[in-house]
């Protein structure tokens, strides 16, 4: 049996989501719905959706409805999966699951009243490097994890459009990008509670919109509206000690940059740029590299993955892994990280 599918928002990350869903035989897209119902109208044209609308609640009402994706601007993500999973729907939405504690927190308690499923869509983790890396992990080849490095850095890749507006987005390239690697992080380490942060923001490139002859990913969003943070940079330390150093830009003067590495006590790895693993074997140092189809975060692979386990946990096959607690505990740790940019100081998280 098929799970029938909406997909809340169709603006650039829906696409990776309806061509996942078109793609797979477990599910069937019944629905789309954005603001813009022209919009909606060319992808549910596009993908053969038979419905296009741009009232949430009509989806939310829909029987013929069993989970949705949620892929509207960040400050709607809590809002309308809470709305959704009360409407008896699962839910994959995208990142960040809220922009703040108080809204995680309203999410979790949603999740155990109706007993519906929700997923973050961290996609990082679905893709094969990930994988592997994880396989290797729960395997013991790495020890404990007690270090992580995590790394994107953009010289000018500020999208514009909402991601550019602090009230719509909940922040810059930390809450955007750096959620992603965090994220990977984070679980590649056992997800242990995090403690305390200090970090640091910075707004002194802007958008930059000056530079030319370079050709970057703009939002669809008119709105030129600039008042997020360019670069941000923290420490998070966990229960146990361990510690995740994050960077993340759009706007820096710097090369473009994709960094994650973790390291154990009997061995380490690089996931990006592009997956090698490191230990030691008879008193020799050794670099070994898998021989997988993709070494670094394929795209494409990701989110096929990314969909094919979220029907699985429709079908309650399998529990929902990215849950809102996680979501919860992110959370924390994104708004420690600004709380502590503005204090210039040190933050404990609280519970």
């Amino acid at each position: 049996m098929t799970t029938r599918i909406a997909v809340i928002g169709v603006g650039s990350i829906a696409t990776q989501h309806l061509l996942s869903y078109q793609k797979n035989p477990q599910s069937e897209l019944v629905a789309v719905c954005d603001i813009d119902r022209t919009r909606a109208k060319a992808q549910a044209d596009k993908f053969g959706v038979p419905k296009a609308t741009d009232v949430v609640d009509e989806i939310l009402a829909d029987d013929g409805v069993d989970a949705v994706s949620i892929c509207v601007p960040n400050f709607l993500h809590a809002k309308f999966a809470e709305a959704a999973l009360r409407a008896g729907k699962d839910v994959l939405v995208e990142k960040p699951m809220s922009v703040n504690v108080a809204e995680a927190e309203a999410l979790v308690q949603a999740t155990k009243e109706t007993g519906q499923a929700l997923q973050i869509g961290y996609v990082r983790r679905f893709a094969p490097n990930a994988l592997v890396t994880k396989r290797f992990l729960d395997e013991g080849e790495f020890g404990d994890i007690y270090a992580a490095r995590a790394t994107i850095i953009r010289a000018a890749g500020n999208p514009g459009g909402w991601f550019g507006d602090v009230s719509v987005s909940g922040g810059g390239p930390l809450i955007d990008l750096g959620v992603h690697i965090i994220d990977l992080c984070w679980y590649l380490m056992g997800m242990p509670a995090p403690v305390s942060v200090s970090g640091a923001t910075f707004s002194k490139l802007g958008a930059r919109d000056n530079i030319q002859h370079l050709t970057r990913y703009r939002a669809a969003s008119e709105t030129r509206v600039n008042n997020v943070e360019d670069y941000a940079t923290a420490q998070i330390r966990f229960e146990g000690g361990a510690v995740l150093d994050v960077d993340t830009s759009y706007s820096l003067h710097a090369r473009n940059s994709t960094s994650v590495k973790i390291h154990g006590s009997k061995g380490g790895a690089e996931i990006e740029p592009e997956l090698l693993m490191i230990t030691e074997r008879h008193d020799t140092l050794l670099h070994m590299q898998p021989q997988i189809d993709s070494l670094g975060f394929d795209f494409q692979v990701g989110f096929a993955n990314q969909i094919d386990h979220f029907l699985q946990i429709c079908r309650r096959e399998i529990p929902a892994d990215a849950t809102a607690e996680q979501g919860l505990e992110m959370a924390r740790m994104l708004s420690a990280i600004y709380e502590s940019a503005k204090a210039g100081a040190e933050v404990t998280i609280a519970r």
